[in-house]
């Protein structure tokens, strides 16, 4: 027996695309290409497209007068496309923070024994540093015969430099390592985006939970995040009210980590699918959408 999720209802059978779409019907959506609408479900799922872009949809729990299937498809499209954008981007960051980790690193402690503890943080819990270190050489092991240069340096030299090992973690274990550096370290890396080391430690946490929302095909016009960073500089008084992290705060810490070209590149991009999702929607108005995010059409 299959549990198919239905507008919060567990139904004790699996229910046909066809049988779905004639369900939202009967609540009120219209469909205006049935048969374009089907293959939709059949490439993507109807969970994936209603369930989780609805909510916009409705008011007191009812579908809002006139919503069609295709809108909520077009704010599920808009999602999947805006998640590709800050990837992109994020994955910009990502080497640049390697590439600042890997320099220090190197150059504070050589590339041979930088993972001793004591070229840690002396006030950093000795456990975490631990843990750190043993997915370190876990990734070693992992990469070593797959990696080139993982495989190359293990077997010539018998150690992995860092701008060798940068390669093989992820970003939130880099982001983990930045912050066990000892300070010095940390400082050495934030001074170059005119940072303190705490905000951009706040800064790589931040964005490595946006960048797992959208690996893992989360929801991200809606993202929120109870850790807060503040270093929205142009707009101070725009966190005063606020007690979340969401996407415009996001793109305020981007614009902070990437050149001028990217981050404009970032933004119109964006910006280009607001443009997009606004034509197609009838029943709500982009706004509402822009408000979700942290957004107004003042500050996009």
């Amino acid at each position: 027996m299959c549990l198919f999720l239905l507008g919060g209802i567990t139904i004790k059978e699996a229910k046909t695309n066809e049988q779905l779409i004639n369900h939202l019907i009967t609540k009120g959506v219209k469909v205006i290409n049935k048969k374009k609408a089907l293959k939709l479900l059949e490439r993507y799922s109807y969970y994936s497209i209603v369930n989780t872009y609805k909510d916009v949809f409705k008011v007191k729990g009812k579908y809002i007068n006139g919503v069609t299937f295709e809108e909520i498809y077009a704010l599920y499209e808009f999602d999947k496309n805006i998640k590709a954008i800050f990837l992109k981007y994020t994955l910009e960051i990502e080497l640049i923070i390697k590439a600042l980790l890997a320099n220090t690193i190197a150059e504070r402690y050589g590339v041979k024994n930088y993972l001793k503890t004591s070229n840690f943080d002396s006030k950093a819990d000795l456990e975490e540093i631990q843990k750190l270190k043993n997915k370190i050489n876990k990734a070693i092991k992992n990469n070593y015969g797959k990696h080139e240069a993982i495989t190359h340096y293990k077997d010539k030299y018998g150690f992995i430099p860092p701008f060798v090992l940068v390669k093989v973690l992820t970003f939130g274990e880099i982001s983990k390592y930045y912050g066990l550096l000892k300070q010095s370290d940390r400082q050495k890396i934030s001074k170059y985006f005119k940072l303190s080391d705490k905000e951009l430690r706040q800064i790589l946490k931040i964005l490595v939970l946006m960048r797992n929302e959208c690996a893992h095909s989360g929801r991200i016009y809606t993202f929120r995040s109870r850790f807060l960073v503040n270093v929205n500089k142009q707009n101070r008084n725009y966190r005063k009210y606020i007690k979340f992290t969401d996407l415009y705060m996001i793109t305020k810490c981007m614009e902070i980590l990437l050149d001028d070209k990217k981050y404009n590149n970032l933004m119109s991009e964006f910006n280009k699918e607001v443009k997009k999702l606004s034509k197609k929607l009838k029943c709500i108005n982009i706004n509402k959408i822009l408000k979700a995010m942290g957004f107004s059409m003042n500050n996009i």
